[in-house]
């Protein structure tokens, strides 16, 4: 029975432009990112070009893989957040928005498994995303011949690359929750903008690593240094946070009254 749940949610995206759009806009981050740094490379062409603005600030930005690296680490971080709230609102909301959750959840199946379904589709689509522009972005860094790669860098900067997106992705059941609750795409989105505004002002404070919202800020530097490791803590909020999400939401298709 799940089966063909997760299958028949795989085959909603088959005709879905917000797949593509989603890569598009992801894709558009190690480009724009190898801009800023071919910028410093070579300031004397992009003033030439019109691209080095009298009032531009690019301090701080060098053209190495360790500053490229820790570019990356930003966009897949906080970019991924947002963008991974937009899928997950998406999945959830666009059944109300299209009217068919009252048909969903006519069907004789358990509602739990439309979550589970929805969640793991969102996971593939999400990692999908990640490993393709993982792939762009390292290409985009070779091709610019940037000084300082090492095997040991490369290792070092793909895991908390990767590290990154996969925390996000703990909160996105809390996104599905309030897409449930608010039978809609934009409730959800509208909180995690501020739960990421909340994340970024919590992280300046001591309560950063207990703030579910800070973590991926504090991990990869957003707020202060990175961090190389997460604390037992910040372990324990995300794992909470996950299975909160899920639990609400697998609650509130269940008990809800659905009627559109």
């Amino acid at each position: 029975m799940f089966g063909q749940v997760l299958a028949t949610e795989f085959m909603k995206l088959r005709r879905s432009r917000t797949t593509w759009a989603t890569l598009a806009v992801f894709a558009l981050m190690p480009p724009g990112i190898a801009l800023f740094i071919w910028i410093v490379r070579e300031p004397g062409r992009a003033a030439q070009l019109g691209l080095l603005g009298t009032k531009a600030s690019l301090a701080g930005i060098e053209a190495t893989w360790p500053a490229y690296f820790y570019m990356l680490t930003l966009i897949f971080g906080i970019g991924g957040m947002l963008l991974l709230a937009f899928i997950v609102a998406y999945l959830f909301g666009r059944e109300y928005r299209d009217a068919t959750a009252k048909n969903m959840l006519a069907l004789p199946v358990g509602r739990h498994w439309f979550v589970v379904a929805k969640l793991l589709v969102a996971a593939v689509w999400w990692m999908a995303l990640v490993a393709l522009v993982l792939v762009e972005a390292l290409a985009i860094g070779l091709a610019m011949g940037l000084p300082g790669f090492s095997a040991e860098l490369a290792a070092t900067g793909i895991a908390k690359l990767l590290l990154a997106p996969a925390i996000a992705f703990l909160l996105a059941p809390m996104v599905a929750w309030i897409a449930v609750w608010s039978r809609g795409e934009v409730a959800p989105i509208a909180f995690s903008l501020v739960m990421l505004a909340l994340g970024n002002l919590f992280g300046r404070t001591g309560w950063a690593e207990w703030f579910p919202y800070s973590i991926v800020p504090l991990l990869i530097g957003v707020v202060a240094d990175p961090a190389e490791s997460l604390p037992g803590g910040s372990n324990a909020v995300l794992a909470g946070t996950f299975m909160a999400g899920v639990a609400g939401t697998i609650l509130q298709l269940r008990f809800a009254d659905n009627a559109q």
